[in-house]
C-alpha cells in the first residue's frame, strides 16, 4: 500500500515534540492575556509609581492605574494580532498588518507624555500603510481568484502570448524575404 506524503505529514514526523511545545505555549499565551489586560488593577491609583527600577509620574492621567488600563487595552489586541499574523495560513494575513498599526500608533500616542488626547489622529498615519497594503492583497486575491475559480494560468497565458509573438516574427521575416 502506497503512503500518501503531504507536508502536514512530513512536519509531524520531522519533529512533533516541537510542534507540540509551539502549540501550547501559543495556546497558554491566549489563555492568559485576559490576566495581561487586568494587570492594570495591579498599578497603584496615585499619579507617581515608584519602584526600585525606575520612578514613573503620570502627567496627563488621572494616576498611574488608568494610565495602564489604555496602555494594557491596547498592548492585548496589539500581542492577539501579532500572533495571529504570524500564525496565519491564508492568503489575506497582510491585511492584519492595518490593525497592528492601527495599535501601534495608538500605544505611541499614550506613551507620548506630550499629549492630551488619545485615538484621533491614527487614521491618517495609517493611510499610507493602507494604501500599499491593500492593493498588495488586492492583487494577491485576483491572481488567486483568476486561478482557483476560473482555471486561469497566468503563466500559461504569458508562455501563449509569447509563442504567438515569436509564430508572428517568423511570419514578418517570411514575408519580408
Amino acid at each position: 500500500m502506497k503512503t500518501i506524503h503531504t507536508k502536514q505529514n512530513k512536519k509531524s514526523k520531522k519533529g512533533p515534540k516541537k510542534y507540540l511545545l509551539t502549540g501550547s505555549i501559543v495556546a497558554i499565551f491566549v489563555a492568559i492575556t485576559p490576566y495581561i489586560f487586568y494587570l492594570y488593577e495591579s498599578f497603584p491609583e496615585t499619579k507617581t509609581w515608584e519602584t526600585f527600577i525606575f520612578t514613573y509620574d503620570s502627567p496627563y492621567y488621572e494616576n498611574v492605574q488608568l494610565f495602564a488600563y489604555y496602555f494594557l487595552s491596547k498592548l492585548t489586541p496589539l500581542l492577539l494580532l501579532i500572533l495571529w499574523f504570524f500564525t496565519c495560513r491564508d492568503w489575506w494575513y497582510h491585511v492584519i498588518l492595518i490593525p497592528i498599526s492601527m495599535y501601534a500608533f495608538q500605544i505611541f500616542s499614550i506613551l507620548n507624555d506630550d499629549k492630551k488626547y488619545i485615538d484621533e489622529l491614527e487614521i491618517y498615519w495609517l493611510i499610507p500603510i493602507m494604501m500599499i497594503i491593500i492593493p498588495i492583497v488586492y492583487f494577491i486575491r485576483i491572481k488567486l481568484f483568476d486561478k482557483h475559480v476560473y482555471g486561469i494560468d497566468i503563466a500559461k497565458i504569458d508562455a501563449e502570448l509569447a509563442e504567438y509573438e515569436r509564430k508572428e516574427k517568423e511570419l514578418l521575416e517570411e514575408y519580408n524575404n
